[in-house]
This record gives structure tokens, C-alpha cells and sequence, in this order.
């Protein structure tokens, strides 16, 4: 079969760094903690265990060692915790991410209500919401009830929505009733990258997969964007989850991945995927984006 890869796809800068960091503590102390998966990707995160980084859901269960902030950030109230414990932190979080936080301090700081368009869940949104003073998150049309009347919004946006979903919204917000709107577009340019790229290639193979963490953000765009496009188009992990019978009387594929998945399960995936026929007949368990658990 053959294979085409997007141009754009894989580890971005801050889940490499997140990365590299979190191995040079791995490779000189034994009791590291991850406040959360370092990133949401299920392989990357048990080679992590297995060199010993343990992953935890809150800080009242660390009692001592060092904690890794991921790359989603944290909320000011937990890294106070943090340092109340006296644990050591390595902080790992996304430059991009960081610059949200402090824009998010800095309107709230010059009176205005921070509006994060973003998915409440998710743990980039809510350490942004830490540093904002009351925040409110608009998901789609259906928060925008949630917006201040008369109020003097100051606008910012999780990093890896897409500029379409950013600019929707921007629209919707407009007609509401306030006194002054600030917009910041904080949006990564590297998961715009990955998007344009994915959407592009999507346009030109019978069959679209798109690899990563069912918890990723950035991948679940990235397969939400080249669904609308291809109707051929998967989400998977990785090539255990494959059903091979999707691939019957296609000719050619295109693959991307989000900003967390690593190098070698693209590499497998592409490989595997070059080397079928049409005489294969092991099956796995894919599912076709929507009905895929999260």
C-alpha cells in the first residue's frame, strides 16, 4: 500500500522538552512524580513508569521526592501546595501554555473577565483558569450564557483549538452585550500546523489515520478536522488497534499524529501500513472516529 505522512505531525517543542526533562530527573532520582500524565499519550506515559516517574492525580498523595509539572501546566494553588510539602519541582510545562497564564493573570489584573474558549476538562484550560481570578470557559455557542452583561471581556483561547473554532466563537461572543472586548490570540502555531497539514493530505488518500492519545486534544482535532473532509479517516493509538479489514480496496493512506506521539509509533504504523496486501487478514479492534472511547 502506498503510504503518504503529513509534512506536519508528532512531538511538538514543549512535549519534547516535557520529555527530555522528565529523563534527565528519571536518570538522577528515584522518587519522581507526574502531577497528571506528562502528556496524553498512553504509550509514552508507561515507558515513562517503567523508568520509574509515577504518575499521581493530586499532591496530597506525594509525601516526598520531586514533582514534574507536565506540560499542560498547573494551577498556582497546586504548585503552593507543592512547595508547603517541601518537594522539589521540575517544571515542564509548554512555553505557549505559560504565555496563557500570564496573559490570563495580566487582564485579570486590569479588570476584565477572563474568557478561555476551551474545553473546561482539560488540564491546560484549567491550570489557565487557576491564574485568572473567575474565570469562565465557553466550550461553543451553548456557554455563552455563562459571559457577564455589560462586563469588560478579555478573551484568550486553549492553545490547540483550531483558528476556525477560535474564530466561530470570536463571532458568537461579539453579539453578546459587553463594555470592551480584549482578544489575544493564543493559539499554537504549531497545532495550526499539524491542522493544515493533516487536512490537506487527507484530501488526496482513500483512507486517513491519525495517531495518538484518545485524550489528546490536539489529535482528537486533528482526526475531528480530517473527518469532515475524508469520512475514511481513524483514530487510533497505535497498530494493535487496527482492523485491517478497513484497508481492503484502498490504494493509498495518509497518516499524521498529534503534537504527543512519539517518533516510533508513527514509524511502526507506516511501516506495518506499507507492507500490507490485501491478503492480510489479522484483525484488532479500530474504530472509526466517534465511536472511539475517551
Amino acid at each position: 500500500m502506498k503510504v503518504i505522512v503529513a509534512e506536519e505531525c508528532g512531538f511538538c517543542h514543549g512535549v519534547k522538552n516535557a520529555i527530555n526533562m522528565a529523563e534527565e530527573v528519571l536518570a538522577k532520582e528515584d522518587d519522581v512524580y507526574s502531577l497528571g500524565p506528562i502528556i496524553h499519550n498512553r504509550d509514552m506515559v508507561e515507558r515513562l513508569a517503567k523508568a520509574g516517574l509515577k504518575t499521581v492525580d493530586s499532591v496530597g498523595k506525594i509525601r516526598s521526592g520531586t514533582v514534574l509539572i507536565r506540560s499542560h501546566g498547573a494551577a498556582p494553588e497546586q504548585i503552593a501546595k507543592i512547595k508547603k510539602k517541601g518537594l522539589d519541582i521540575v517544571d515542564a510545562t509548554c512555553v505557549l501554555v505559560k504565555r496563557v497564564q500570564q496573559i490570563a493573570r495580566e487582564l485579570n489584573r486590569d479588570g476584565y473577565k477572563v474568557v478561555v474558549i476551551g474545553n473546561e476538562n482539560h488540564p491546560e484550560v484549567q491550570a489557565v483558569v487557576g491564574c485568572g481570578g473567575d474565570v469562565v470557559v465557553i466550550a461553543d455557542e451553548s456557554d455563552l450564557h455563562k459571559l457577564p452583561k455589560n462586563g469588560k471581556l478579555g478573551v484568550v483561547c486553549q492553545t490547540t483549538q483550531s483558528p476556525e473554532h477560535f474564530g466561530r466563537m470570536l463571532c458568537a461572543i461579539a453579539k453578546e452585550a459587553f463594555s470592551e472586548l480584549r482578544v489575544i490570540n493564543t493559539l499554537c502555531k504549531e497545532a495550526i500546523k499539524r491542522q493544515e497539514s493533516a487536512v490537506q493530505l487527507c484530501k488526496q488518500v482513500d483512507i486517513m489515520f491519525v495517531l495518538g492519545g484518545l485524550k489528546s486534544a490536539n489529535t482528537r482535532k486533528l482526526a475531528e478536522l480530517c473527518k469532515k473532509v475524508n469520512s475514511q479517516t481513524f483514530h487510533l493509538q497505535n497498530w494493535n488497534e487496527l482492523d485491517k479489514s478497513v484497508l481492503f480496496g484502498k490504494n493509498v493512506a495518509g497518516v499524521t499524529a498529534g503534537a504527543s506521539t512519539p517518533e516510533w509509533i508513527i514509524a511502526e504504523f507506516v511501516e506495518n501500513l506499507a507492507d500490507f496486501d490485501d491478503s492480510g487478514n489479522a484483525r484488532a479492534n479500530a474504530k472509526p472516529l466517534g465511536e472511539a472511547e475517551d
